[in-house]
Parts: structure tokens; C-alpha cells; sequence
């Protein structure tokens, strides 16, 4: 198993069930491909280093996902990059 860590920042306009609703269809994203979370740290609003789209704070999500291949790392990352909602996103590979 490959175990990464996932990062995104929601656009701080939303409410704040739409801010759920978006972590939870993330989250469901990486299931649906098989892969585990097997934590989520919900971090909070907090204010940016810098601006981005004209956003000066994000919300921050945090999970930490256990993966037998690449599929539910690349479908997440493709569906970030289209949502509106995303402003920005990280993954990373935790090494053993």
C-alpha cells in the first residue's frame, strides 16, 4: 500500500454546507477507486500566503490515503483541477 497526504484549499465564498458537501465528494472520489482515507483533518478557514483567484482566505482540508495503485490519486487530482470550488491542491507521497 502507498500511503499520501492530500491537501486542498475551498473557495471561502461557499457556505458551509457546500464546503462539506465538497470534502465529501472528494473523499468519495478516492473511495470509488478503491483506495482508503483513513484520516480527514478538517483545518479550517485560514488566510493565505498569497492570492490566489482573488482569494485572500481558503478553507482547509486535510486527508491522509492509503492506495494500491495510482487511480484514486490521479482522478482526484483531475477533478481538482476542474472544480470551481478547489483554489488549489497538494499531494504528496509519505514514504515508509
Amino acid at each position: 500500500m502507498k500511503k499520501y497526504e492530500i491537501m486542498f484549499i475551498v473557495r471561502p465564498d461557499l457556505d458551509e454546507a457546500s464546503i462539506k458537501q465538497v470534502a465529501e465528494n472528494m473523499k468519495s472520489t478516492i473511495v470509488n477507486f478503491g483506495s482508503k482515507v483513513t484520516e480527514v483533518k478538517e483545518m479550517g478557514q485560514r488566510e493565505l500566503a498569497y492570492e490566489i483567484n482573488k482569494y485572500k482566505n481558503g478553507y482547509y482540508f486535510l486527508f491522509n490515503v492509503e492506495a494500491e495503485d495510482a487511480n484514486a490519486i490521479k482522478e482526484f487530482d483531475r477533478l481538482s483541477l476542474i472544480s470551481e470550488d478547489i483554489i488549489r491542491h497538494l499531494i504528496v507521497r509519505v514514504e515508509d
